[in-house]
C-alpha cells in the first residue's frame, strides 16, 4: 500500500503506473525509541552513567524499586542527595565508577534510598563501557531487590539440588507425558542411567501399572496437583527380571513463570519407593488377620462335641484369604503307615465348607513322589507348584481340584505320632505358597491333628 493510501487519500495512477517507483519498506524504529523499549521491558533495574557519574539512562523497574522516575533521576550526578545517604555518597558512587577501570563484571549491595524515605538493600551488577577509541566511556548497573535476588537464586538452587542429590525420585515430565528430565534416585528407581529414559514413553519403562501413573499426570495437568500423595503399584522390566514396586507419588504442574495466563510446561513428579514399608505393612496385617483366625477357629471348635467337626471348622477359618481348598488324608493302618485315605475336603467344583467325606474315607491312590507321600516321609511341610499352562492335568494328576495350581502340605503330628497330611490348594489367581504361609499351615496342621487325635481316641476314623 502507499503512502498516500495508507493517508486516506486515491492514488489516482493506480498501483502499476509507475514502473520505476521503488517498493516501500518498512520505516525503521529509531534507535534510542528501541533502546528505551528494550531497558523499559527488563526485569532488573537498570541505569548506565557516563564518565562523569552522570545518570544517562534509568528504566521503569528501577522507577519501580525506588519511586524516582527517568525524568526526575537522568541528568543528575551520582545517587548523592536523593537516592542514597550523604554518608554513603562516596563510597558509592567510588565502588561503581571503579569497574570503568576494571575487567569483567563485579557485584556489590547497597543501600538505596526510596523516594518516599525508605531504605532498600540491592544487589548490582555492574561493568564498564568503553568508547570507539576504546576509552571508559561510562559504567552500566543492573540492579535488583537483595530479598528478590536470593528468591531467584534460592529456587535456582533447589531446583538443582532436586535434580542431583535428592534422596527421592524427582522427573520432569513434558505435555505429552515423556520423561524430561530425571535425577539420579528416578534413574536407578526406573532401572537406568539418568539419560536412558528421556523422551521416552512411560509404557516402555513400566510393565503394569503405566495407566495409572498416566492418568494421574493428565489429571494435573488438566486440574492441578492432587492434594496428597498418592501410592501406585507398577511393575518394572529389569536385566534381572521383572520387579514390582509402590511408589508413593507427589506431583505439581509446572507452568511458564513468562507468560501472561499459566501455560502447562509439563508436570513434576515426585516418588519414593516405599515398596519395603508397605510389604512390611501387609504382612503385619495378614499376620493379625491369621491370629484372629485361629483364635475365632479355636473357640469355635471348642464348642464341638465332635472332634472331627472341629478339625474341620479350624480348617473352616484357616481357609479365608489363604487357601481355595483343602483336603485331608489320614494314614489308615498306623502300625504300617503308608496306607493314605480322604478323609475331608472342600468341594471341588466351588467355594464351600471342608466336610468329612460322604461314605466313609476313601482311598487315594498317589502316585510314588506326591507331595502328600513326600510330607509323610519327610515329616515336614511340602510345597509344590504346577508346570506353566498346565494345571488343569496336573491337578487331576495328583487328585485335588482342577482349578489347583499351587499346593502346599503339612503334616499332621501329635504324640509323636504321623496321623496324616493336610494340603493347601490355590488356584491360578493367587500367588505360590511362601515361607509365612508355611508357619501359618504348619499352626492349623497341629490344631487339625491334636482333633484328629481326640477322634481316633474316641472311636472315630481309625487307622
Amino acid at each position: 500500500m502507499s503512502a498516500s493510501r495508507s493517508t486516506g487519500t486515491t492514488d489516482a495512477l493506480g498501483p502499476d503506473e509507475d514502473p520505476g517507483r521503488e517498493p516501500p519498506t518498512a520505516a525503521a524504529i529509531p534507535g534510542s525509541r528501541l533502546l528505551a523499549a528494550l531497558l523499559d521491558g527488563m526485569d532488573a533495574a537498570l541505569c548506565a552513567f557516563d564518565a562523569h557519574g552522570t545518570i544517562t539512562h534509568w528504566n521503569r523497574e528501577a522507577e519501580r524499586i525506588l519511586g524516582w522516575s527517568a525524568a526526575e533521576a537522568v541528568g543528575r550526578r551520582g545517587f548523592a542527595g536523593w537516592a542514597v545517604r550523604s554518608a554513603d555518597a562516596g563510597d558509592v558512587q567510588g565502588r561503581l565508577l571503579s569497574v570503568m577501570d576494571a575487567p569483567g563484571r563485579q557485584v556489590h549491595e547497597f543501600a538505596l534510598l526510596r523516594k518516599d524515605g525508605g531504605r532498600v538493600l540491592v544487589r548490582t551488577q555492574s561493568s564498564g563501557v568503553r568508547g570507539e577509541d576504546g576509552k571508559p566511556a561510562g559504567v552500566y548497573c543492573a540492579f535488583s531487590e537483595v530479598h528478590a535476588q536470593i528468591d531467584l537464586e534460592r529456587s535456582i538452587a533447589l531446583s538443582e539440588a532436586l535434580f542431583e542429590d535428592a534422596s527421592w525420585g524427582v522427573v520432569a515430565v513434558d505435555v505429552d507425558l515423556r520423561p524430561t528430565v530425571v535425577n539420579g534416585y528416578a534413574a536407578r528407581a526406573l532401572g537406568g542411567g539418568r539419560t536412558t529414559p528421556l523422551g521416552r514413553p512411560l509404557g516402555e519403562l513400566i510393565v503394569q501399572g503405566v495407566e495409572d501413573l498416566e492418568s494421574a499426570l493428565q489429571h494435573v495437568l488438566a486440574e492441578g496437583a492432587p492434594p496428597a500423595p498418592a501410592e501406585l503399584w507398577v511393575t518394572l522390566r529389569t536385566a534381572e527380571g521383572d520387579r514390582r514396586r509402590c511408589w508413593r507419588s507427589g506431583f505439581l504442574r509446572l507452568a511458564s513463570p513468562l507468560a501472561e495466563e499459566p501455560v502447562p510446561l509439563g508436570v513434576g513428579w515426585l516418588f519414593r519407593d516405599v515398596t519395603a514399608a508397605k510389604l512390611a505393612e501387609q504382612d503385619a496385617d495378614r499376620v493379625r488377620f491369621r491370629a484372629k483366625q485361629l483364635h475365632r477357629a479355636a473357640r469355635q471348635a471348642a464348642e464341638c462335641e465332635d472332634p472331627m467337626e472341629a478339625a474341620t471348622t479350624s480348617l473352616d477359618y484357616a481357609l479365608a484369604g489363604f487357601a481355595d481348598h483343602v483336603v485331608v488324608d489320614l494314614l489308615a493302618d498306623l502300625a504300617a503307615g503308608e496306607r493314605l485315605v480322604r478323609a475331608a475336603a472342600t468341594p471341588s467344583d466351588a467355594p464351600g465348607p471342608c466336610l468329612p467325606v460322604s461314605g466313609g474315607p476313601l482311598p487315594v491312590r498317589y502316585a510314588p513322589g506326591h507331595p502328600a507321600l513326600q510330607a509323610v516321609e519327610r515329616v515336614g511341610p511340602v510345597r509344590a507348584a504346577a508346570p506353566a499352562g498346565a494345571g488343569g492335568p496336573w491337578a487331576v494328576e495328583h487328585q485335588w481340584p482342577g482349578d489347583s495350581v499351587h499346593a502346599l502340605c503339612a503334616v499332621l503330628r501329635s504324640r509323636g505320632r504321623t496321623l496324616g497330611v493336610v494340603t493347601f490348594l490355590r488356584a491360578a489367581n493367587r500367588s505360590a505358597f511362601e515361607l509365612p504361609d508355611v508357619m501359618y499351615a504348619e499352626s492349623v496342621a497341629a490344631r487339625v491333628a491334636t482333633a484328629v487325635d481326640l477322634a481316633r481316641l474316641t472311636g472315630g476314623p481309625e487307622a
